[in-house]
């Protein structure tokens, strides 16, 4: 795949500004600005919670560009934590702080909030680690029911499931994040407040399943963060990014094996092919796999949006 874009800068995976940093994620930096907080995308990549010490140049502007563009269009099902992406605006609120070359196009002014400490995760088709637990539960063979979701047997791998599920899971601060079931989800969030969550997850997913398909494009999950503003609940973090969700083009989509993917997978495809154990230092991608991962997001963005991402400083 050829993205027909060429990238003469190095990843950013390193930003400083002159403001208290609240946390630095795998890929975000979060500035806390006072009365609202500023997220920067950086160009690191993560696969199996680990940190690679490569990034993929000009991947923090298409998520942050990305995120912007499903906060947008999804406004109508939940509100969000976005307050601008514009890098004028941005500007003026940093003064003397803004630097051009590492905050345009991967910056966002967000609201305060207070995150809740569960993942909400929607999955249409069976892939990534439910696949496994669903292989390990013998789900070849017979009904199974995992995280108090019962599947038919005999679905296959990447294949669509009956309808799709909500599966929470638990936000690690060391090590792997767990899939959960919902009364476990509850005990952490309320079980009222867990209702809201799931019904707010499954009709983004339906939104933007509904998008991705009118431009060919099956979306087979995607994980979403919420967080409490004053009472009312609004999706923070990303939204639906190829770092969050997976994306296969539909006329490649052949159930029963992996799918060529617009998303982080090709990443977690490579890494699996080395004699890796999954836990950190990982090993630094070669330049193939950095610049096919590149294109690969450069693609979905275009195919999504209709449009290119603006990905130099302008």
């Amino acid at each position: 795949m050829n993205s027909g874009y060429t990238s003469p800068m190095p990843a950013v995976v390193s930003i400083e500004i002159p403001f208290p940093k609240l946390r630095s994620g795998k890929v975000r930096e979060v500035y806390d600005l006072g009365d609202s907080l500023l997220m920067v995308a950086t160009d690191r990549i993560s696969a199996f919670d680990v940190v690679l010490p490569n990034g993929i140049p000009d991947k923090g502007r298409i998520l942050n560009q990305l995120s912007a563009f499903w906060f947008e269009s999804l406004a109508a099902v939940v509100p969000n934590h976005c307050i601008a992406t514009n890098d004028d605006e941005i500007r003026e609120r940093l003064g003397t702080a803004y630097d051009h070359e590492s905050l345009s196009g991967r910056s966002m002014l967000v609201h305060k909030c207070q995150p809740f400490p569960i993942e909400c995760v929607a999955r249409a088709y069976l892939a990534g680690s439910l696949y496994k637990e669903y292989i390990a539960a013998g789900g070849g063979e017979r009904d199974v029911t995992l995280h108090g979701i019962p599947l038919p047997a005999g679905i296959q791998r990447c294949g669509r499931l009956p309808e799709p599920i909500f599966t929470p899971a638990t936000k690690a601060n060391e090590g792997h994040d767990e899939n959960i079931d919902e009364q476990r989800a509850a005990q952490i969030v309320g079980d009222d407040c867990l209702q809201e969550l799931k019904k707010y997850t499954l009709d983004l997913f339906a939104r933007a399943s509904r998008i991705c398909e009118t431009v060919g494009i099956l979306l087979a999950d995607t994980k979403l963060e919420f967080g409490s503003q004053d009472g009312r609940i609004l999706l923070i973090d990303e939204a639906f990014t190829p770092d969050s969700s997976r994306y296969w083009p539909a006329d490649k989509y052949r159930p029963g094996a992996e799918q060529e993917s617009l998303d982080k997978q090709f990443v977690r495809n490579y890494l699996e092919t080395l004699d890796w154990d999954k836990t950190a230092p990982g090993p630094v991608l070669p330049d193939s796999v950095v610049q096919e991962t590149r294109s690969r997001y450069i693609e979905i963005f275009r195919r999504i949006t209709g449009r290119e991402p603006r990905l130099q400083a302008a």
